[in-house]
Parts: C-alpha cells; sequence; structure tokens
C-alpha cells in the first residue's frame, strides 16, 4: 500500500498579520487536513508552535480577548537593540501556556532566526519552545535580540518569511505555505478609527503610543512633519524586503500550495484585529479548495 504523503505547513512573518494563520489551520482541519510537520517564521512560528503543542484553541480564546490597551500593555520598552523588550510578553507566556522542549511536541516543528552577525540564516529545532519563538520573532529595530548558544538571534524574516525549506527538511511530502505578505504592496495598512486611538492614524500613531516615557526629543524626530515620519519609513521598508525576500525563496523551492490571506489591510501591530485576521484565513482556505483536493487526491 502506498504511504500517506507527510503533510507540512509552512508559516509566514507579519506581525498581527499572523493571527490569520489561526484561521488557516482551523479551516485545513475541518477539512480532515491535520499537518504531520509544522514550520514557522516569527509571528508564524508563535502560532505553529502552540498548534505543536496542543495549545492552538487556547491562543485563538486569547487572542480574540485582546484590545488595543492589552497589547501596549505586553509591551515593555527597551531602547536596548530594540524598542521592545519582550519580557512581560513572554512571562505571560510561561504563566499560561505550557514551555516544552521542542523535541517533545507531538509533531516535528521548527522556527527560523537570522544570526545578526553573520547573517545566517538558523533553523531553530530542538530546546524551549518559547526561546524559539521568541528568537524568530525578533524584529530588527523593535523588539531586542535574543542571545542563544553564542549567537544574537533575531527575525528569521529576514532571510525567509515563508520557511518552504525548512518544512521540508523536518520531513514534510506535500508543503502548503501561508504568506502574509503577498497582499502588501497592492494595499498600505489602513484601519478604521477607533475609540481611544491616538489622533494620528496608522502605525505610527500606534507606536507612538510605545513611547509615551517623556522622551520629547524622542517624540519629536518622529513627528511627522513634510513627509513620512521614520516609523513609516522603516516599517514600510520592511514590507518591500519581505516581499521580495519572499518572492525569491519561493521562487528557488516553491511549495505544493500557496495560500494568501488578504490581510494588507492589517497593520503590523494591530494584535487586537485578531477575528478579522483569522476570517482572513479561513477565507483563503475556502478560496482554494478546488486546489487543496487537487493537491491531496491519491
Amino acid at each position: 500500500m502506498r504511504r500517506r504523503p507527510r503533510i507540512g505547513v509552512a508559516l509566514g512573518g507579519g506581525a498581527a498579520r499572523g493571527w490569520s494563520h489561526i484561521g488557516v489551520l482551523e479551516a485545513l482541519a475541518e477539512r480532515g487536513i491535520v499537518p504531520d510537520v509544522v514550520a514557522g517564521t516569527s509571528i508564524g512560528a508563535l502560532v505553529g508552535g502552540a498548534f505543536a503543542a496542543g495549545q492552538l484553541e487556547r491562543l485563538h480564546r486569547w487572542v480574540e480577548t485582546l484590545r488595543w490597551q492589552d497589547v501596549v500593555g505586553y509591551l515593555d520598552p527597551a531602547f536596548n537593540g530594540g524598542l521592545i523588550g519582550g519580557r512581560r510578553l513572554f512571562e505571560f507566556f510561561r504563566r499560561h501556556f505550557e514551555d516544552r522542549p521542542i523535541e517533545a511536541l507531538e509533531r516535528p516543528f521548527g522556527a527560523t532566526a537570522t544570526d545578526i552577525e553573520s547573517g545566517r540564516e538558523v533553523w531553530l529545532r530542538e530546546g524551549s519552545l518559547l526561546e524559539a519563538v521568541r528568537a524568530s520573532i525578533a524584529l530588527p529595530g523593535l523588539f531586542t535580540p535574543l542571545a542563544r548558544d553564542g549567537r544574537l538571534l533575531v527575525d528569521g524574516g529576514l532571510v525567509d518569511p515563508v520557511p518552504v525549506s525548512l518544512c521540508r527538511a523536518l520531513g514534510a511530502d506535500l508543503v502548503i505555505a501561508v504568506d502574509l505578505n503577498a497582499d502588501l504592496m497592492r494595499r498600505p495598512p489602513q484601519r478604521p478609527a477607533a475609540e481611544g486611538d491616538d489622533e494620528e492614524e496608522g502605525e505610527t500613531g500606534r507606536l507612538r503610543a510605545l513611547l509615551r516615557l517623556g522622551a520629547e526629543e524622542l517624540r519629536r524626530r518622529l513627528q511627522r512633519e513634510d513627509g513620512p515620519s521614520l516609523i513609516d519609513v522603516v516599517l514600510r521598508s520592511i514590507h518591500i524586503m519581505q516581499y521580495r525576500i519572499t518572492r525569491s525563496r519561493m521562487a528557488g523551492d516553491p511549495p505544493d500550495l500557496l495560500l494568501a490571506p488578504r490581510v494588507g489591510g492589517i497593520a503590523l501591530m494591530e494584535f487586537h484585529r485578531a477575528a478579522e485576521a483569522v476570517a482572513a484565513g479561513r477565507e483563503a482556505v475556502d478560496r482554494a479548495g478546488a486546489a487543496i483536493a487537487d493537491l491531496l487526491r491519491p
């Protein structure tokens, strides 16, 4: 008898847009497709790690409760290699989610990170799950790097925004990739006005809330005047970089199926918009229904 192919999912990076991975995994499960292998970059490592540890439902319940004020509360200003230290957020995860060795998870899992000194891609396939996730989400300039095994690690999206190659290395025969960057260059991030938001809209207004520490000089430098602000330029540059790297990497190692949730309207730090992102992930699976059926047909 022919062996059933091992199905892997490669979950890409994209900050708050990554909650759409939850919708993708849930919609696939409803179709009877439970991945055997999981690889993740950045927010994809967080959601993929929760799935591999059997804690996806708990993660979903938590993200549904997030408000913007909660997001700000989890982010501790650092100004030491990044604006955000990440200590508060990962203390929360340690209290509410089980941290297990990656080797002991229910299915093979790996996260990508980048060695900031050598520029090399690093595959994290053993040791603490939360530590691997923390390294993978360390977006340069925002989160401080993580020191591990003598290396300083930052976000894996710098080298591989959608980790198809890692997914195959973990044993996947068929790879379903989820790209959160495909929609970025067509639609600049926009959001509806919400009560209590900063007067300035967009990501600059959001991140400004993290910087209310009395540093008036820093506030002045981030202030938009005749052109785009510093944060606008940095974040848009990151979008372009990830879009181009994703296209290049997948041209060399294409997945068997590519899902592209329409999440370009969700900005980098809008983690409180989980319901929209999850729904977009489900819609991406629905749109690809025929392709999924063809992929899995004996």
